[in-house]
């Protein structure tokens, strides 16, 4: 097989495992870990479960995967906004107000805790989950700290205010789940001026 045909499989598996993937988050959200099968994913992902074997061997295989690479992609989206050049209020403005248009970053936000907190999980899963989690509110500490510095964020322990400022969008993001949506609205810009000084 010429090194073209193999680099065009690749980025074709790489297309289905994210197809699988995007269409797992939600089913695995609502069902739960414990409750979902590979058959419920495969009829999400509108692939046959032979098929799904291909490219994962497990529930918990997908799982693990699901929560590494979103994960993974929010530290790096963070990172990349803490390097910015704009003021600290207005990338945590850029942080919130993207997270919270994802329409499915509620289920994201679920397995998170479900992955931590679940007797299904194994020990290995809760260590990376949470290492991960902890890592990315390096970035964010970053930028409370440039906004102390600029005189525009509270007063505190930087990584504490990180902690707090995702767990809050976590918690409201939570309130977006289909068919449960709170009726009231949540504004980007009210949930950051609750980390800013009262100048």
């Amino acid at each position: 097989m010429s090194p073209r045909n193999v680099e065009k499989d690749l980025q074709k598996r790489e297309i289905r495992i994210v197809h699988i993937l995007s269409s797992a988050i939600e089913v695995m959200a609502v069902k739960g870990i414990g409750s979902v099968s590979m058959n419920d994913i495969a009829s999400a992902a509108g692939v046959s479960i032979g098929n799904m074997y291909h490219y994962f061997k497990s529930k918990d295989e997908i799982f693990a995967e699901l929560l590494r690479r979103g994960q993974t992609d929010y530290g790096e989206f963070v990172a990349i906004i803490a390097q910015k050049p704009d003021r600290a209020r207005e990338k945590l403005y850029m942080i919130c107000s993207t997270w919270l248009q994802m329409t499915n970053h509620w289920a994201y936000t679920i397995l998170i805790h479900t992955a931590r907190m679940s007797e299904t999980s194994s020990e290995e899963l809760r260590r990376q989950v949470t290492e991960r989690f902890t890592n990315n509110l390096s970035p964010v500490a970053a930028i409370m700290e440039q906004g102390q510095r600029e005189g525009e964020v509270k007063t505190g322990d930087p990584m504490e205010l990180a902690f707090y400022f995702v767990s809050l969008i976590q918690g409201l993001t939570l309130q977006r789940a289909p068919g449960v949506e709170v009726p009231v609205g949540i504004e980007p810009a009210d949930i950051v001026r609750l980390f800013l000084t009262a100048a």
